[in-house]
Parts: structure tokens; sequence; C-alpha cells
């Protein structure tokens, strides 16, 4: 694959409640690019964070639809991504 590609890959981490309790079962998650699949996801993070991967969950996230000064509209689609480290390893999302 191509490393510019899977460099671009991952936006960001989603830093939440929830995604803050599933670290302590190893598993992150990220904003990812929609037009990724797992194993471009996979790749990214074995080779930003250098930690291993067990298993990537994917999933398209659909934008709310909401009324803003009487006119409709709707958020954008975005995916998540929910990555699965070896046991005893750990990816600081939140340092910057």
């Amino acid at each position: 694959m191509n490393k510019e590609k899977i460099l671009s890959v991952l936006l960001g981490p989603i830093v939440s409640e929830k995604s803050t309790l599933a670290s302590a079962n190893n598993q992150y998650i990220f904003k990812v690019r929609p037009d990724s699949n797992k194993r471009e996801v996979k790749a990214a993070v074995e080779e930003l964070f250098g930690v291993t991967v067990e298993g990537v969950t994917t999933s398209n996230v659909k934008g709310k639809r909401k009324i803003y000064k009487g006119k409709a509209g709707q958020r954008v689609n975005w995916k998540k991504a929910v990555v699965k480290v070896s046991e005893g390893q750990m990816i600081d999302a939140t340092a910057s």
C-alpha cells in the first residue's frame, strides 16, 4: 500500500467517556477517512504507534438531521474504527 495513503487514513482519536472506558480493554476509537478499509486502518495504527493490532471494527456514522434558523440540514456522515491492540500494549492517543 502507498505510505502516504496509510498515513492519511487516521483523522484523529475520539475522546469521550465511552472511548476512555474501552481503553481499559485495549480498544481505541479513531475517526477515519470514509473511503478507508480495515486493512488500511490496521496498517496505519501499526505504523504510527508501533503496536500490534489484533482486530479492527469499522462503522459508518450517519450525520444527524438538524434545523438551524428554520432551515433543515444534515451534518456530515463519517466513519469510525475501533482498534483492538495486543495485551500489554498501549496507545496514548490524547498526547499532542
